[in-house]
């Protein structure tokens, strides 16, 4: 937890009202994502029991087990699931949209869907769920003595990639509604706290003018609102294990009546939890979006095209467990992904900038001097490097030959010359590399240099993170495994209990 989160968290315990973050949303929000709001039979980690899932606020659609321990039933939940989700994935691929891939000479025109699949759960545990769902599902088999519906697999197949996607922080693919709340605002309430999507709803926007406090108090009340699952109350878990003995008991219209309070049981206490993703989703909307956020929605658009391609060529399911080359390969990606989004989000966001402020990592302040005519030594003549001083509020930290960038003009880089202390601040120096409208003499065109006077913000967050070279699965070593094989599912995962 950084200075600032710390200190809007003490904030909002005083005020009883959840504090701002960020001055503007770093996650992209669809106006009608594909929310699933999951439920799952108590002591099972993931035996569906329930879930109410769509695209309509108003209309969703909702999903029972009457017989949870029935691997029948639990299949065809996935089916019904899979009915629900894979048409709207379909409707995401309909439309497409021309684009240049490489440099130079080497480029070529390709298609990628205009739009990419959104799916919104109400916290991190409905993340773990789909992946756990995924995992029992990929590896199915359509035909032999254990077969399911071709449904099935492929769900399993598309709810792993959801689960992989929700661990890449710019990713707006797979959202858990506590996590996007919270990254934008801070509660008065611990971590912990914060993955109950009903109390930091309250905090944010606490009912009737009350405090945020008292609002997130009342919600601990199970009767007053229910979890938001997957797991379920143990109060509600009793009451369940009665209606299941009965419906297991009886036969005919009787059970059929059974089976409906069950549903409307099971309904009781998931709308509560779909109308609160909703209802969170649009508190974050309220917040312009981010600079960055368009680009990366459309790498989202890029992974959604080239894995539905993928499956549509091969169609081979996700292996138990990465191999060699993939498993370096996606550590990489992720911590190349993280150090992008933690730098795009400082450069669109001033709040979150003041953060690497406090931790040395940038500095602001105003240009007190700058010198245009500017030149260094080079191997066959001077170049054209101007020079503009900045005065800081505070000792920056950094020191000279550092390199560093303006959220203001990101294709200009700097480097630090000079740092002279002046009475408990610092006369910064900098001295200034492209970004002039590829002018290589003066004078700077308008707005490429900065004026005396203007305040500036630097920071040592580069956008250009580069990836380690890696060899094609196809080139792994023998002695990391060899070359990678396909997945091919075995007559052990078709037979394998749902556990």
């Amino acid at each position: 937890m950084s200075m600032l989160t710390t200190v809007a968290t003490l904030r909002a315990t005083q005020t009883g009202r959840a504090q701002p973050l960020t001055t503007v949303r770093h996650q992209h929000l669809d106006a009608k994502p594909f929310v699933l709001v999951p439920l799952t039979l108590a002591g099972e980690a993931c035996a569906p029991l329930a879930a109410l899932a769509g695209t309509d606020p108003q209309h969703p659609t909702l999903l029972t087990v009457r017989q949870p321990r029935d691997r029948t039933m639990r299949f065809r939940f996935v089916e019904e699931l899979g009915a629900l989700l894979l048409p709207y994935i379909e409707d995401c691929r309909a439309e497409t949209e021309t684009y240049t891939a490489g440099r130079g000479k080497e480029t070529e025109e390709r298609e990628r869907a205009l739009h990419a699949p959104q799916l919104l759960v109400p916290n991190g545990e409905g993340i773990a769920y789909l992946r756990l769902l995924g995992r029992l599902t990929r590896l199915r088999a359509t035909e032999g003595p254990h077969a399911v519906h071709p449904d099935v697999p492929t769900l399993g197949k598309w709810l792993t990639w959801f689960a992989d996607q929700a661990e890449f922080p710019g990713s707006s693919t797979t959202l858990a509604a506590t996590r996007v709340l919270t990254a934008h605002w801070a509660t008065g309430q611990s971590s912990a706290e914060d993955s109950h999507l009903a109390a930091v709803v309250a905090w944010i926007d606490p009912p009737g003018g009350r405090s945020g406090a008292d609002a997130a108090r009342e919600t601990e009340d199970p009767l007053v609102c229910p979890p938001a699952g997957p797991a379920t109350d143990p109060g509600f878990d009793g009451i369940l294990h009665d209606l299941f003995a009965r419906y297991a008991e009886t036969e005919g219209r009787v059970r059929e009546r059974v089976g409906e309070r069950i549903d409307q049981a099971l309904q009781g206490q998931l709308r509560p939890t779909w109308d609160l993703i909703w209802r969170g989703a649009g508190l974050a909307r309220s917040l312009p979006e981010g600079e960055h956020v368009a680009a990366r929605r459309t790498f989202d658009r890029q992974l959604f095209t080239d894995y539905a391609a993928y499956l549509d060529e091969h169609g081979h399911p996700q292996g138990r467990r990465d191999r060699a080359v993939g498993a370096a390969r996606r550590l990489a990606q992720l911590e190349k992904a993280v150090a992008r989004y933690e730098a795009e989000r400082a450069y669109d966001d001033p709040l979150v900038m003041a953060q690497y402020e406090l931790t040395g990592e940038a500095f602001s302040g105003t240009v007190v001097a700058r010198e245009e005519n500017h030149f260094v030594p080079g191997a066959r003549s001077p170049r054209w490097r101007p020079t503009i001083t900045v005065h800081t509020d505070r000792p920056t930290g950094l020191s000279t030959r550092t390199k560093v960038t303006s959220p203001a003009r990101p294709g200009q880089s700097a480097e630090i010359i000079e740092v002279t202390p002046h009475d408990g601040t610092d006369l910064v120096v900098l001295q200034l590399k492209g970004g002039f409208a590829r002018k290589q003499k003066p004078p700077a065109p308008p707005g490429t240099l900065a004026e005396v006077g203007e305040p500036v913000t630097y920071t040592v967050l580069d956008l250009s993170t580069v990836m380690a070279k890696l060899p094609a699965e196809e080139d792994t070593p023998w002695t990391h495994g060899g070359p990678r094989k396909p997945y091919e599912p075995t007559d052990e995962d078709a037979e394998e209990e749902w556990e």
